[in-house]
């Protein structure tokens, strides 16, 4: 079974892959976040992703980074939750058709490992997403490894970000 696993950042890779990999999953890593502000921040997590993938044997597709795709979606809707949800729409529903399109069994998401995200509305969205582009979604709670996970990615010297990721999550924290 493939899975195109959407990835937000390195630290909340690590489980959600030792995981899929158990469950005997061929996991791609699918680094598509133009919520991610600003540029340096998004360069830093992709990098982080890239040191990642150097210790491990993940493949990962990097598409064009155009935060204005996320801007336009969320032009109406700035107050939260309301605004996580078309930003978790957008990049699972592009996720998902990535998946579609390169034949992949299912696609999943990194954010499920997070504590700070709303699980039950990921996977209102994943499954919703799921029906719309004809690909199954993995959802499984990964969020029992994300303290070990991040604690893990400081020992390895990598990048941990201290906010979600947009503009308006930035100036929240």
């Amino acid at each position: 079974m493939k899975l195109l696993l959407h990835t937000c950042c390195a630290p909340c890779i690590i489980y959600p892959l030792e995981k899929l990999k158990e469950r005997k999953f061929e996991v791609t890593a699918f680094f598509y976040n133009p919520n991610i502000h600003p540029l340096d921040e998004y360069q830093n997590r992709r990098n982080a992703l890239v040191d990642f993938s150097s210790s491990t044997d993940i493949d990962i597709l990097y598409p064009e980074y155009i935060p204005f795709e996320f801007e336009r979606a969320v032009e109406l809707t700035k107050d939260r939750p309301a605004r996580c949800s078309i930003c978790w729409v957008l990049r699972l529903k592009r996720t998902a058709q990535e998946a579609r399109e390169r034949r992949f069994s299912h696609f999943s998401t990194t954010l499920l490992v997070s504590p700070y995200q709303d699980q039950a509305e990921l996977k209102r969205i994943g499954s919703k997403v799921a029906q719309e582009e004809g690909i199954a979604f993995y959802d499984e709670d990964f969020r029992t490894g994300f303290r070990n996970a991040h604690k893990l990615a400081r020992a390895q010297g990598l990048y941990c970000q201290n906010y979600c990721g947009c503009a308006y999550s930035m100036q929240e924290r």
